[in-house]
């Protein structure tokens, strides 16, 4: 399945591994190879976390505090935040594909 990566969360992506390279030179290196990983296995199994609210799926990184939100049209998937579990939870909701 085709993934397509909103750019809002491109920029959290580099937004997330600038900072944790500003904690621990490797640290943001890790996270994007963390995301990458994640990404590859939610292109092999889409549908394999459970729909939640507004019809978004969402994988929790296992090394950091973040989650994937992901929504399925036909045969892509779209990746609409790579969000911090702490911080503003929802603020990514209204984006759309």
């Amino acid at each position: 399945m085709q993934v397509q990566i909103l750019r809002e969360a491109e920029t959290e992506l580099w937004e997330a591994v600038t900072e944790y390279e500003q904690i621990e030179l490797g640290l943001g290196l890790r996270f994007k190879d963390e995301v990458q990983s994640h990404i590859k296995a939610i292109r092999q199994h889409p549908t394999l976390p459970r729909i939640r609210e507004n019809n978004y799926r969402r994988v929790n990184l296992r090394m950091f505090p973040f989650y994937l939100a992901y929504l399925i049209r036909a045969e892509t998937v779209y990746l609409i935040a790579i969000a911090h579990a702490k911080r503003k939870p929802g603020y990514w909701k209204e984006r759309k594909v």
